[in-house]
């Protein structure tokens, strides 16, 4: 385990598109002091901060098609989770957001422009001993034919499984220890997919209105890969699902130390999944490594907001 929390070194810019809402972003990342978290502030034309939210699962009302923090119907940000997977997947603990705009841009449709340009400003190590979340006893929970579970592991571990009635993807399954390492070359480049059958639909309810072939990997109505230069990886839509798991625990408040494992998950199993976790104390406990010591300290437990979760459903992209 990292003793210490960790900063970026220096500021970030990039500019992009959001997926849904189609309209220009501009997105700034900045160091941040100890024990301040993932913070979004949301600015105006003018540089002034209209809002700030913390990067917390009691902070994500919606999760249909992506993770969101904030008022769906008013100040909020969307498509969070390719770029919170890059942060903490790379070890960054504090980092302040501004973001002109309300959508993360998705960039090529993955976390690798993210991931690329943390590892070249580099991190800043902390004086703060960074607390982890330690998964005691398994906690599960299901969505109609969907599941999840976490389970005690010594390391941060990410089992996942898709399964797509479409022979373009069929069942595949992801598994690894999760490590920046890993992170940037198993992960970080795998796509977000969707359907040329869905697009109509998604389009009359107001999202994939950015999305495209530079950004996502669709499949056609004759279960084809349409874009001309095909897939990055052979199973990179189950790489994907694991990108946005990484992306979705981060909102825990800590890193966790156990073993995330879902079956046909999408966003909403993996909120439902995370609360449930918090809000068991029996399940976890919350741990730092001392300077000089083998043990570990505990602490408190965290408290964590009720997510609202659906009795059933498929799993989403």
């Amino acid at each position: 385990m990292i003793i210490h929390q960790h900063t970026i070194d220096a500021r970030i810019d990039f500019d992009g598109v959001g997926v849904h809402a189609g309209t220009s972003v501009r997105l700034t990342l900045l160091p941040a002091k100890a024990h301040s978290g993932i913070v979004f502030h949301l600015v105006d034309a003018d540089g002034t901060t209209l809002r700030s939210i913390k990067a917390l699962s009691s902070n994500v009302p919606a999760t249909d098609l992506s993770t969101i923090v904030g008022d769906p119907s008013g100040q909020h940000v969307a498509t969070i989770e390719h770029l919170m997977a890059a942060l903490y997947a790379m070890g960054v603990d504090n980092v302040a957001i501004e973001i002109h705009g309300n959508e993360i841009p998705i960039m090529d449709g993955c976390s690798a422009a993210f991931v690329a340009a943390i590892e070249s400003v580099g991190l800043r190590s902390q004086v703060a001993r960074r607390r982890y979340i330690r998964v005691l006893k398994p906690v599960r929970v299901e969505m109609g034919a969907c599941v999840a579970e976490y389970l005690p592991h010594p390391g941060t571990r990410f089992e996942i499984e898709i399964d797509f009635p479409t022979p373009a993807i069929g069942r595949q399954t992801f598994a690894a220890d999760l490590t920046p390492g890993l992170f940037r070359d198993e992960l970080a480049r795998a796509r977000t997919f969707g359907f040329m059958k869905d697009v109509e639909r998604l389009w009359a309810s107001g999202h994939a209105l950015g999305s495209s072939l530079d950004n996502s990997v669709v499949i056609g109505d004759d279960d084809r890969i349409i874009n001309p230069d095909g897939l990055r990886f052979v199973d990179e839509f189950v790489r994907h699902k694991a990108l946005d798991a990484v992306g979705d625990q981060a909102l825990a408040g800590g890193r966790i130390l156990g073993c995330y494992r879902s079956y046909r998950g999408g966003h909403k199993l993996n909120a439902m999944a995370l609360q449930a976790l918090l809000a068991d104390e029996t399940a976890h406990e919350i741990v730092e490594m001392p300077e000089r010591r083998r043990d570990i300290v505990r602490h408190s437990p965290l408290i964590a907001a009720a997510v609202a979760a659906p009795a059933h459903g498929p799993q989403t992209l």
